[in-house]
């Protein structure tokens, strides 16, 4: 298992490199190297946790719960960052561990990210406000996110495989993600073929309007009304699973701002992953498996 590093980091936003962390439980997935990256996957420290940065290879961490409590429920956990890094600590490893305790099987997907400066510090050099792209829709990014999308058909396939391994039944496997792992998360839902999470957490992602599949699955959604990404967005997102008669459950958190993952807040956002599990509990997937 991978221990916790937050006590030992500042509370700062500043990025800081460090050593990469030993992940002596990742599984390295078959989808190969990402094309055309030349700068070698690096870590830093940054609001009290670890991050990754262009991961090219992407890998799936198992935290496996005690078999005196397994339920045979499992959750691929997408992480955050902007396609650009990883937020592998509060919105991954501490995730998992939450999950397990749970009884859950939970899986830290490191997907692979679009390159960036080998340099930490021309990496963190802030982008004048004029010179910053656009925001691209979501279906415009989603349209972007092959590599991605691919990865997580991965870790689906590979929980499924080694499914009687990690005592996990194969139809009962979810996936949350946070903001950009929110988006892979929706993506894989809509465009992962064979991956067909059982059911979907969507943590302060984009929530605009999209086409839903006929079979789509139960969704989870928090976010943060101040998020200053996406809280002015509207519930495009809500109001389709609404209409195609799939079952949602929507948290508007009054404050919490963006990226609020395990951090512990004063704020009620802190309350979403116990309003998950309550979730969970009332689909029947905290019950172990008839």
């Amino acid at each position: 298992m991978i221990a916790s590093t937050t006590p030992a980091l500042a509370q700062t936003d500043k990025m800081a490199p460090i050593a990469t962390p030993a992940q002596p439980d990742a599984i390295a997935l078959d989808t190969g190297k990402l094309p055309g990256a030349t700068a070698p996957e690096a870590w830093h420290s940054q609001y009290g946790s670890v991050f990754a940065r262009n991961v090219t290879v992407a890998t799936l961490t198992p935290f496996l719960p005690d078999p005196a409590k397994a339920t045979g429920t499992a959750v691929i956990v997408a992480p955050g960052g902007g396609f650009q890094t990883l937020s592998m600590e509060n919105e991954g490893w501490d995730v998992a561990r939450a999950l397990a305790a749970r009884g859950v099987a939970a899986f830290v997907l490191k997907y692979r990210l679009n390159p960036t400066p080998q340099d930490l510090a021309t990496f963190a050099r802030p982008v004048p406000q004029g010179m910053r792209p656009p925001r691209p829709n979501a279906d415009a990014m989603m349209a972007g996110l092959a590599p991605q999308i691919a990865d997580a058909r991965a870790a689906f396939a590979t929980v499924r495989k080694r499914a009687g391994e990690w005592h996990v039944d194969p139809s009962r496997i979810g996936m949350v993600g946070f903001s950009a792992g929110a988006m892979l998360t929706m993506a894989t839902t809509v465009a992962g073929q064979d991956a067909k999470p059982a059911f979907i957490g969507n943590i302060y992602g984009p929530l605009a309007a999209m086409t839903v599949p006929a079979d789509a699955p139960p969704m989870f959604v928090a976010l943060a009304a101040d998020d200053p990404f996406f809280g002015n967005g509207g519930y495009g997102l809500i109001d389709s699973w609404r209409a195609a008669k799939r079952p949602v459950e929507f948290h508007l958190f009054e404050q919490g701002g963006h990226g609020f993952g395990m951090y512990p807040k004063t704020t009620t956002s802190t309350g979403w992953f116990d309003e998950f599990t309550r979730w969970m509990a009332m689909h029947g997937w905290l019950k172990p498996a008839q």
